[in-house]
């Protein structure tokens, strides 16, 4: 998934350094690459709020996403268009890193005043917040689709009993 940050763009080594203290207060090793990007390990979930559990979860990555801002999204629905954009994602897949993953991008939305770009269309119900679906161009001339959100309904998301990160 993405974050999506408004404002002024800084370069991911700016934005990681900002968040070291906070990551490794609750995650352990927390790794930095020479690129300036990161890999972490949830150590103590509890630093995530309720419902958080890091049992049977792995590696997690943050990583500058080349891709935002685009020329070629409808960004119409927001004040403005993203200027720059992040990659958070688990280095495994399964349910327990998606909930994971999702807990960590809440928490970072919160952080960064960031958008949430869900990657792809949600099956989730209608809940509390922001929820929009941005076209972009796609492969061949057409047009895909993608749903971004803030994190009120984040938030709403995770605190469904049937909450997927899978899309």
């Amino acid at each position: 998934m993405g974050l999506w940050l408004f404002g002024r763009p800084r370069r991911t080594r700016e934005v990681v350094a900002g968040l070291l203290p906070w990551l490794e207060s609750f995650c352990a090793p927390v790794l930095v690459r020479d690129d300036g990007e990161v890999d972490f390990w949830v150590e103590d979930p509890s630093a995530l709020g309720p419902g958080a559990d890091a049992e049977g979860t792995g590696a997690f990555f943050l990583a500058d996403d080349e891709h935002i801002p685009a020329a070629d999204e409808d960004c119409s629905a927001f004040p403005s268009p993203p200027v720059q954009g992040l990659v958070l994602a688990a280095g495994s897949s399964g349910p327990a890193n998606h909930r994971m993953l999702g807990h960590l991008a809440l928490a970072l939305a919160r952080r960064l005043d960031a958008l949430i770009d869900f990657d792809g269309m949600l099956d989730a119900p209608v809940l509390p917040g922001l929820l929009v679906q941005v076209a972009y161009g796609a492969d061949g001339g057409g047009r895909g689709v993608r749903q971004v959100g803030d994190a009120a309904f984040l938030d709403a998301w995770l605190r469904q009993p049937g909450f997927r990160l899978i899309m």
